[in-house]
């Protein structure tokens, strides 16, 4: 499970702004909606007759693969570079 999402943003200016958000802690305070949406889920499983099991375990893969990913955009002179560490 990743463990620090790390936020880059360089401004047009060129001053960057950096921001390191702990996921666990933003996992605990979002587990309700966490809950609800695993629930919508598995209901959208069964109507489109899905197994439950094997969709909540690709999720769960596609969310361990998550660290070491990184996200660059830029546009003209601004840019957001997002590590998964």
């Amino acid at each position: 499970m990743p463990q620090l999402l790390t936020v880059r943003v360089k401004r047009p200016d060129g001053r960057p702004i950096r921001v390191w958000v702990p996921v666990l802690p933003v996992v605990l305070v979002f587990s309700p909606v966490v809950v609800l949406a695993v629930l919508v889920a598995a209901v959208a499983c069964l109507v489109y007759r899905v197994s439950v099991m094997r969709a909540l375990g690709t999720g769960w893969r596609v969310v361990s693969a998550l660290p070491g990913t990184r996200v660059d955009i830029e546009q003209g002179r601004s840019a957001v570079l997002v590590t998964i560490r």
